[in-house]
């Protein structure tokens, strides 16, 4: 197979938290008397963003599971089979192949819009960081009450926060373009229909995508 770029297919649009979203950062970073379960934060700006490895990663295993290819160990997908869409736009798992060229697929770090950054810089009057405090408990299956532990704060970005979503593909000429580009739209359509981050059997994590716009860049 011959893999001379063609062209990039960009994919540009809103990422909209319908519900709470968290997607957990590091707590080597927290400063005394700070939460124990931080969002992921940029480490200049401090502001909250989706993370592409995270955006790409639930892309792929919402796929695999539509195209019936989850692996019994969990792992991500990996057959090699020329036809496979998963193994072409992503990449074989941990299988070094030339025969598929590149991963066709590259996801951006999603950015909080201006728009959302205004608005959200409004909560540090009420000592948040573009974020706010959820407080979860357990319960105590025998008396039906909350858990002696106490409630545990959990840190998420609103609903209601906006990040500039941007994915792009890569097409090569022996590509079926229409191919590639419908089955990342089916990956966008799934995950407006699952959730993204962590806790979304819980209700956090909720998003849709707007104003979605599909644009192609010829090379050369």
């Amino acid at each position: 197979m011959s893999f001379k770029l063609k062209s990039y297919v960009d994919f540009q649009g809103t990422l909209v938290c319908k519900t709470g979203l968290r997607i957990g950062g590091s707590k080597d970073d927290i400063e005394i008397g700070g939460l124990d379960n931080p969002v992921l934060r940029d480490p200049v700006t401090k502001l909250p963003y989706v993370p592409g490895s995270s955006l790409k990663g639930k892309l792929r295993s919402l796929l695999e599971y539509k195209e019936g290819k989850i692996t019994p160990t969990g792992e991500p997908h990996g057959c090699r089979e020329q036809e496979c869409l998963i193994c072409t736009v992503f990449g074989p798992h941990r299988i070094s192949d030339r025969g598929f060229g590149p991963s066709r697929i590259m996801v951006r770090d999603a950015l909080l819009t201006e728009e959302s950054e205004r608005e959200l810089r409004e909560k540090l009057e009420t000592g948040s960081l573009y974020t706010e405090i959820k407080h979860e408990v357990s319960i105590d299956r025998n008396t039906g009450t909350a858990s002696r532990a106490g409630p545990r704060p959990m840190e998420r970005v609103p609903a209601g926060a906006k990040f500039d979503l941007h994915v792009t593909l890569r097409i090569f000429e022996e590509d079926d373009k229409e191919k590639l580009v419908n089955f990342v739209k089916d990956g966008f359509d799934l995950l407006q229909h699952d959730y993204l981050g962590g806790s979304g059997t819980r209700g956090y994590g909720w998003v849709g995508i707007e104003n979605l716009e599909v644009k192609e860049h010829a090379v050369g």
